[in-house]
């Protein structure tokens, strides 16, 4: 349910933003036909356009969820050496170990393959 409401927060104040930018257009355009010099947006329009955006603000910071530090130092803290260094990525299962094997049996070579077909 808090979910819906900072949907709520966020759509209403992307929407009273929009409407605060259409608002100062509509100014702008009705001081050119009536040839008035622009000195600045009505009081509302401002007032409009700044409590929107921090509206729309509230609703994008709880959507968005729990930020990450930025300092990397910080999430490294809680690991052993042994959890930090096991990086899957870099596992080699083909290595020469398994040549020390008694069970090993040597992969055939393309020569010796062509003598078992012909």
């Amino acid at each position: 349910m808090a979910a819906l409401l900072h949907k709520f927060f966020l759509l209403s104040g992307l929407l009273s933003l929009f409407h605060a930018a259409y608002s100062a257009a509509q100014h702008r355009s009705y001081l050119r036909i009536t040839e008035q010099k622009f000195v600045s947006l009505p009081i509302d329009i401002l007032t409009q356009g700044i409590v929107s955006l921090f509206v729309a603000m509230y609703g994008i910071m709880y959507i968005a969820g729990d930020f990450k530090e930025i300092r990397a130092t910080v999430d490294l803290e809680n690991k052993s050496w042994e959890t930090a260094r096991n990086i899957p990525s870099f596992y080699i299962f083909n290595h020469r170990g398994k040549a020390l094997s008694p069970n090993y049996e040597p992969p055939a070579q393309k020569s010796s393959l062509e003598e078992i077909q012909s």
